[in-house]
């Protein structure tokens, strides 16, 4: 099996259709060979179909058995080699350090269930033995474990065509959770998908397990997405992208006669507060580190420092001098897509031409296809209170300074701002009492906090959270990175006085499986 004949993969079958599609390369403009087949509507139910016909048999496997099926799937990726980060590197634009690293975070994350099944936590075993003496009335025998939710649509992200992709977190964490997954896959970058699919559908057989644990479907057209999320066998949603694109989805999980969860990973600013004392001690410094996360990556992360919020004055000029004249340096980069491209561009002008934005510094011009220019803008507190536009994503490498007039604005503006999937704080041990006043209203507002560092950058582990309020992501009780993104595809379970022998194993007196448990 080979992807130059463009297939995709219902179950371990691979389909050729006869309508296709190429994926184009965002620093050129041309297509890359081969041509890709589309999945038809009848290729999204057949892919459903085998889903749920694999469940029941896939949930009840081990968590050993799991296990070792997500490092099966990292070791086939690994076996890849080169040729998964050059085409990952030609339908992206992205550099091969780059790649190579979110290789290694793909196949880390892959690992990492695999220990997360091992430790057992997931399962959320607690036992209430029963009080038969108990008055006035006794306790009956109580059991309680998590078990997965059914078969999980998982849609791939432009800006990470490996680590929020195919084998992302969301198929590792459905995967691990013994949910089958169907991926459609971003159009964007198809065959670095393809290469990651036929992995995953090697380690399924390796593993012996049924064939419809897996299935990746490709195509551009909306209509492949909507109808996947519409099927009735799906059960939950995993997606990583745009505002507009997650709440389509959202709308039509809802719309369903069974509605499901959505687990979507939308839009963020991402604010960084620069407080007086971290201002004055190290203007200079901040300025060029801000910088230098903000053009990470031509500023494609979900976690770039969008706004920056400090209290005005000579500390900020220097602060936004800094940054300027590290801006002015910043190399054009390539974009994930065209498209990408020109939003990212018409958002850039709509704000250099805005009444109360200034224009602080722009990166070295733009020279090949799909490059976008960084831009540094400025405003006032005021301005940015009355323009919620202000407040939005431009998905690239391009912030704002907001000069407040005191703290107070700072913690009022924080008050109104929409919800983030992170907020930072540049503080000094001088600024400890202001900023134990804004850290309530932070945690509102945000699933990570974090102090003297830069947002750009997620860590895989157990302590992660990559999530937060409305429109950070659909549902805020949640991440879709670390070790509890298992528990958005579980969902308990009580078994009340049944009979040992009928148990589940990890319900069972012995513990078969030597999970950690929980006895009232």
């Amino acid at each position: 099996m080979s992807m130059n004949d463009g297939h995709f993969l219902v179950g371990s079958r691979a389909v050729v259709r006869p309508e296709t599609f190429q994926a184009i390369n965002p620093a050129t403009g041309q297509e890359i060979a081969p041509a890709f087949s589309i999945a038809t509507t009848a290729d999204v139910a057949d892919a459903c179909a085998q889903a749920e016909a694999a469940f029941d048999s896939f949930r009840a496997t081990t968590p050993e058995d799991r296990a070792r099926f997500l490092k099966t799937i990292a070791e086939r990726i690994d076996a890849i080699g080169d040729a998964l980060i050059e085409r990952a590197m030609a339908e992206s634009g992205l550099p091969q350090a780059r790649l190579t690293g979110e290789r290694g975070r793909t196949t880390g994350q892959l690992r990492l269930f695999a220990r997360v099944l091992r430790e057992g936590h997931w399962a959320g075993v607690v036992l209430d033995p029963p009080l038969p003496e108990r008055q006035p009335l006794p306790r009956a025998d109580l059991r309680q474990r998590r078990i997965p939710l059914g078969p999980v649509a998982v849609f791939g992200a432009s800006n990470f065509p490996l680590a929020f992709s195919v084998a992302g977190g969301d198929t590792a964490s459905a995967l691990a959770a013994g949910c089958p997954v169907v991926v459609k896959a971003h159009p964007a970058h198809p065959g670095t998908s393809a290469l990651v699919g036929d992995a995953i559908r090697e380690a399924v057989a390796a593993c012996g397990l049924p064939e419809g644990v897996f299935s990746i479907l490709q195509g551009p057209s909306y209509t492949l997405g909507e109808a996947l999320v519409r099927d009735p066998r799906i059960k939950a949603v995993g997606f990583t992208g745009s505002r507009s694109g997650g709440l389509a989805l959202v709308n039509i999980a809802q719309a369903r006669p069974e509605p499901i969860p959505v687990y979507a990973e939308m839009s963020s600013v991402n604010p960084v507060i620069l407080f007086p004392a971290a201002l004055a001690d190290r203007a200079e410094a901040l300025g060029t580190g801000y910088i230098a996360s903000l053009t990470m990556g031509a500023g494609q992360f979900c976690t770039n420092p969008g706004v920056v919020l400090a209290v005005d004055g000579p500390d900020l000029d220097r602060f936004a001098a800094a940054a300027a004249q590290a801006l002015g340096g910043a190399q054009p980069q390539v974009m994930l897509t065209p498209g990408i491209h020109r939003a990212y561009s018409e958002g850039v002008n709509g704000r250099s031409n805005h009444a109360a934005v200034e224009l602080l510094a722009e990166g070295v011009a733009a020279g090949g296809a799909n490059c976008g220019r960084a831009a540094l803008f400025s405003t006032t507190g005021a301005a940015f209170a009355a323009d919620p536009t202000l407040a939005e994503e431009l998905f690239g490498a391009a912030s704002i300074i907001v000069r407040c007039a005191s703290l107070d604005e700072i913690a009022n503006l924080l008050e109104v701002i929409e919800g983030q999937l992170t907020i930072t704080l540049q503080i000094d041990a001088a600024d400890h009492d202001a900023a134990r006043r804004l850290l309530p209203i932070a945690e509102r507002k945000a699933g990570r906090i974090l102090a003297n560092g830069w947002p750009t950058g997620v860590e895989v582990s157990h302590a992660m959270v990559h999530g937060g309020p409305f429109p950070a992501t659909s549902d805020a009780r949640t991440t879709s990175v670390g070790a509890t993104a298992i528990d958005r595809f579980l969902r308990p379970v009580c078994y009340q006085d049944i009979p040992d022998a009928l148990l589940p194993d990890m319900l069972r007196d012995a513990n078969p499986l030597d999970l950690p448990r929980y006895v009232s």
